[in-house]
């Protein structure tokens, strides 16, 4: 693909994709009915977290500058298998986030229109409850979106900038309106629901940070990426961390959680204080900050499905680039319309929730694979190491999960959670005493293996305090790559290999490479 996006152009994207995936989508959800005034905490928690998986991404695509994200990067490392389990995942977040904006999208439109969020959805009240408000709008919104981001990648990163600018003046303008109409009394209580509604709104809200990942696959496209995708994706993660702290706290200071609401909460909001007329600018405002991430996402997903189809793991056709617009326009057009689907029929909570889990799994494989990339190399590696490493990975994996599951059945107390910590501490310190096999010759995650070992813990623990429909969701969609794996794409990964090995060696030493262009 052509390289022609900056370190500008990465950070701006980032920002674009990030906010608007969110902020606007799932806070008014989950103040409400999970976190309350500490909705500010749950935001802080999962900024953390999501940043701690941005440095992992970083680093991989420093080293690894080829589109396909986390899906390349997790091949590398830990083989055909994982993944694929991350590529179904991967699909399965591209396709139910896209149909959540678009949802978000239809509601904020519609609030402005009329107060009505559902105002344009058809009631079929003979569907379960969940699945029964058809959106129309969601799939016109859907369809157009996509058809932007087919055209031109350096359109779209263009057309992203300049509203993304726009954004930042309207997200001013709502935090010094939200402080100056705040009143401390809304912020009482702070913890309605406790803690565990604060980790429980983090879990859910993690959606408000995805879209970062989707710029580790242009790195394909960057000029320079060992310089430019550290300053794009660490920078502006730092900066829109504080950005949603700051807006979540300007809705909860300006109207009491108990009267947010869930589908339009900003709009509503000002129209609540009083000012009627902000309610439209902040109503355009959230509609374009969904546009620009369903146009950065659907730049990326089309690039990891790309890469997915590439491997042969799913039919190769949809690794086709248009020969005019340098795009992937075969795996954009099935997001497309796969999205448009789920977005007709399912609703914002039954999203977010499968959203969620997809991408902590993820973004927890990716911290795994760090780690193994910088103590296991190949060839080099003796077998004593490479057990040393497996039980330290186990030990990090098995006491963040367990300390997770102590913490949901609320069992044992912060004796349960200390001895849980405490374990996590000696596998980590027991990992940083290993010899590192592999050092990173531009830029690496810093202190390794702790941050990618926190990384672990903190998307584990967000994990375990989804709901529990959250998991069935997710492990019956992962039921159904495994049969997809094992009767078509362990085949067809297996021939490629074959033929590949094949070709390498009918390879005479006096043959000149092949340097013509290719499609796929």
């Amino acid at each position: 693909m052509r390289r022609c996006l900056t370190a500008w152009d990465l950070t701006w994207l980032a920002f674009g994709s990030v906010v608007g995936s969110g902020i606007f989508v799932i806070t008014g959800q989950e103040a409400r009915t999970d976190a309350g005034p500490a909705i500010v905490l749950s935001y802080a928690i999962s900024g953390f977290s999501a940043l701690l998986s941005a440095l992992c991404y970083t680093e991989f695509a420093v080293d690894v500058p080829v589109a396909g994200g986390s899906f390349s990067f997790l091949r590398i490392e830990l083989g055909d298998f994982i993944a694929f389990l991350a590529a179904g995942n991967i699909l399965l977040e591209a396709v139910v986030g896209a149909a959540g904006l678009g949802r978000s999208w239809s509601s904020y439109f519609a609030s402005m229109i009329k107060n009505d969020p559902d105002f344009f959805r058809i009631r079929v009240n003979s569907f379960q409850e969940g699945f029964n408000m058809l959106d129309p709008i969601a799939v016109v919104v859907l369809f157009i979106a996509n058809g932007v981001a087919m055209s031109s990648t350096r359109n779209t990163s263009i057309l992203n900038s300049l509203s993304s600018i726009v954004t930042t003046l309207v997200i001013v303008f709502i935090i010094v309106v939200g402080f100056v109409h705040g009143k401390a009394s809304n912020l009482t209580p702070f913890f309605p629901m406790g803690m565990k509604g604060v980790f429980n709104a983090a879990a859910v809200v993690y959606w408000s940070y995805t879209g970062f990942d989707m710029v580790a696959t242009m790195a394909e496209e960057t000029k320079n990426p060992a310089r430019d995708i550290p300053i794009g994706l660490v920078g502006s993660m730092s900066m829109i961390t504080v950005i949603y702290c700051l807006m979540a706290l300007a809705l909860v200071s300006m109207v009491n959680y108990t009267q947010i609401d869930v589908d339009a909460a900003y709009s509503v909001a000002f129209v609540q204080i009083g000012m009627k007329w902000a309610k439209y600018l902040v109503s355009i405002c959230a509609l374009k900050g969904m546009t620009t991430s369903l146009l950065v996402g659907s730049m990326g997903q089309a690039r990891y499905m790309t890469q997915i189809a590439r491997s042969h793991m799913i039919p190769p056709f949809f690794a086709l680039v248009h020969p005019k617009t340098g795009t992937p326009v075969n795996a954009t057009l099935v997001i497309t319309l796969l999205s448009s689907i789920v977005g007709l029929f399912s609703s914002l909570d039954v999203l977010s929730n499968v959203f969620s889990i997809s991408t902590l799994f993820i973004f927890m494989l990716m911290a795994v694979a760090l780690l193994v990339r910088r103590y296991y190399l190949r060839q080099k590696t003796s077998q004593e190491d490479l057990m040393r490493v497996l039980g330290c990975l186990f030990v990090i994996i098995a006491s963040s999960a367990v300390g997770t599951a102590l913490w949901n059945a609320n069992k044992l107390g912060w004796i349960g959670y200390t001895v849980a910590a405490v374990v996590w501490l000696i596998g980590t310190l027991a990992m940083s005493f290993l010899p590192k096999q592999r050092t990173p010759k531009v830029w690496g995650v810093p202190l390794v293996p702790w941050l990618p070992s926190l990384s672990i813990a903190t998307n584990l623990f967000l994990i375990g305090s989804l709901e529990p429909d959250a998991f069935w969701r997710f492990f019956l969609c992962t039921a159904f790559m495994l049969l997809y794996y094992i009767f078509v794409g362990v085949h067809a990964t297996y021939d490629v290999e074959h033929q590949n090995s094949q070709d390498f060696k009918d390879v005479k030493p006096t043959d000149e490479p092949n340097h013509a262009p290719f499609v796929t």
